[in-house]
């Protein structure tokens, strides 16, 4: 009889279903305070890493990205900012971050330049060959197969598309993961327990974070997956890292 499939959610292994089970949750009870949780528990220091993945994606006119793990938009929006006629596809697993971001669009007047899509990474409702560039921020880790994920990603890609990842990564200056450690484990869920009202949620982020594939990792499973010219960029001393590739 095969093994049961299992997965990481945090440090404890559970199987495939629940871990699926499991981040939905987590991320349906912070929907309403996501956006102000990233602000403060990174200090406004996500928005300059976003800005930078966008940088090195460079949008040109007219061209459709699909963002995956879209959450409220906020990359989606970016993009279509930059170049005009450009479109985005913001897609999430989690129908209340579906919710809580359209909302965010109506209240700041969204064009009609963004669609919103409840999916899953590892099965995407998505025609194969059929968008220019495709990212995924702060989402991966949470993905319970990240290899299907990345194989999707390939897939619905254009030939020439551009795949673009935005994650936590692997600190390795010794002083420097000394004060990032104390911080995600001493501070961040206490953050997370009085402004969204969920210490677990945030305790898991930091667990999660560890449990992710190094940067090196996760450019193989890149490579695996049949990306091309996989580079990666540390950012912050290695707090985040930007992984790209182009399907060719």
């Amino acid at each position: 009889m095969a093994a049961k499939e299992t997965a990481d959610f945090g440090y404890r292994r559970v199987s495939a279903r629940e871990h699926t089970r499991l981040v939905h949750d987590v991320f349906a009870r912070v929907a309403g305070r996501y956006d102000l949780m990233n602000d403060l528990m990174s200090g406004g220091i996500h928005r300059l890493w976003k800005a930078q993945l966008i940088d090195r994606l460079a949008p040109r006119p007219g061209q459709l990205l699909l963002d995956v793990a879209g959450g409220t938009g906020d990359i989606a929006r970016r993009f279509a900012a930059r170049a005009r006629g450009a479109r985005a596809i913001v897609c999430d697993i989690n129908a209340s971050m579906v919710e809580a971001g359209r909302a965010r669009g109506l209240d700041q007047g969204d064009s009609g330049a963004l669609r919103w899509l409840c999916g899953n990474a590892e099965v995407l409702p998505i025609a194969s060959a059929s968008i220019d560039a495709y990212t995924i921020a702060f989402g991966l880790r949470n993905v319970t197969r990240i290899p299907d994920a990345l194989a999707e990603a390939r897939r619905v890609l254009k030939p020439g598309g551009r795949f673009l990842c935005l994650e936590f990564s692997n600190v390795e200056q010794p002083l420097l993961k000394r004060a990032y450690d104390l911080y995600s484990f001493a501070v961040l869920p206490r953050l997370g327990a009085v402004v969204a009202r969920d210490r677990d949620a945030y305790q898991y982020l930091a667990e999660s974070i560890r449990r992710f594939p190094d940067r090196q990792r996760l450019a193989a499973l890149m490579r695996d997956a049949g990306f091309e010219q996989v580079a990666v960029r540390s950012l912050s001393g290695g707090i985040a890292a930007i992984h790209s590739g182009w399907r060719l």
